[in-house]
């Protein structure tokens, strides 16, 4: 039976979802400190880059749960 949302597998968005913001986080935190460790001389929008990216991967691995674990289940 198809649900309000489609046939969804709520369980595998939920941890591809984290996975997604966990690796995007990993990719912000450790990319912004090869460039510190490299000594690289870089534009300051490289670090804004590593920043927003890692930013964006906590709210993504902090709400993906609550969105497809939680609300999107409880509203079918």
């Amino acid at each position: 039976m198809s649900g309000r949302y489609g046939d969804l597998d709520y369980s595998r968005l939920t941890t591809v979802s984290f996975a997604l913001g966990l690796a995007m986080f990993l990719v912000g935190e450790l990319g912004e400190a090869g460039l510190r460790n490299a000594g690289l001389a870089v534009p300051p929008w490289e670090h804004r880059l590593f920043l927003a990216i890692t930013g964006v991967g906590i709210l993504v691995a902090l709400l993906s749960p609550f969105v497809f674990g939680i609300a999107l289940p409880l509203t079918e």
